[in-house]
């Protein structure tokens, strides 16, 4: 049996899936984004179907494969695949971010270790799962990030210089508390912000200690934690107006962020 991850939706950049194969070929066919297959398997031997050379991946080894390129491999026993798809926009705009006038290069490999990398995989496969508020930001967070480990393979990391200024820094802040009920994007916020987005990620953490998608979602639930308090809304309408999803989205990061839930908050403030 196998489950096969479906085509990236046209609006989104990046995109995750789990693929569950049988013993036998996996075939990958070329489509418009490159992919990053991270081995979720314990072991697995395998030979590529194009040079027929034999392989032992782990848990954990990642393939990369171009967007354009067909690729697969002959899999000797079950196995799993955490299967990233990465539009060649999002790469080609972190590398001019970091590596002004060079574009991105993203060639096939097979059997490469970058503990980064999965654990970018695990953390948006998690948030998916879950079906946590994080959302496109969320997506765009992680595949600027991934972008940003694959390209740092081609020359310097990002540079230090510069910063966010309290004005770029209060545009922020100011547009996420006037926007908290609405997705929020990474272009949006670097619009907003007038910076690219491996520099704003960059340049917001080294500001405030934390990411840009941590600290939305801590401004959400500082408003739901509000509206709750206020008590003209239901539990439902609150989480709509603080941004989440749902309700049980809203309980679940209230719980993490604040030791406690919606409704242990209001027989707190009632008793």
């Amino acid at each position: 049996m196998r489950a096969v991850p479906a085509p990236i939706p046209p609006s989104a950049r990046v995109a995750l899936a789990r693929r569950s194969d049988a013993a036998g070929p996996i075939v990958l066919q070329a489509i418009a984004e490159h992919r990053v297959l991270v081995h979720a398997s314990p072991k697995t031997w395998s030979a590529c179907l194009a040079s027929g050379a034999r392989h032992l991946r782990r848990a954990g080894d990642i393939d990369l494969l171009p967007a354009g390129e067909n690729g697969g491999f002959m899999a000797e026993s079950a196995c799993s695949t955490l299967e990233i798809r990465l539009a060649p926009s999002v790469l080609e705009q972190v590398a001019a971010d970091l590596q002004p006038c060079r574009r991105s290069a993203f060639q096939t490999r097979h059997i490469w270790q970058n503990e980064s990398i999965v654990h970018l995989a695990r953390a948006l496969e998690s948030e998916q799962r879950s079906g946590g508020p994080g959302g496109a930001l969320y997506a765009e967070t992680v595949g600027a990030a991934l972008a940003t480990q694959l390209v740092g393979r081609l020359g310097p990391a990002l540079p230090p210089r510069n910063g966010l200024s309290r004005a770029q820094l209060q545009r922020l802040f100011d547009f996420v508390e006037n926007h908290i009920d609405q997705p929020l994007t990474i272009a949006a916020l670097c619009r907003e912000a007038g910076a690219s987005s491996a520099h704003l990620r960059h340049w917001f953490k080294q500001a405030t200690g934390t990411t840009l998608h941590r600290y939305v979602l801590r401004r959400r639930v500082e408003r739901a934690r509000h509206l709750l308090l206020i008590g003209e809304l239901s539990a439902s309408q609150v989480a709509l107006a603080a941004g989440f999803s749902h309700q049980s989205h809203m309980a679940h990061w209230m719980r993490r962020e604040l030791g406690t839930t919606p409704r242990a908050l209001l027989r707190a403030e009632r008793g």
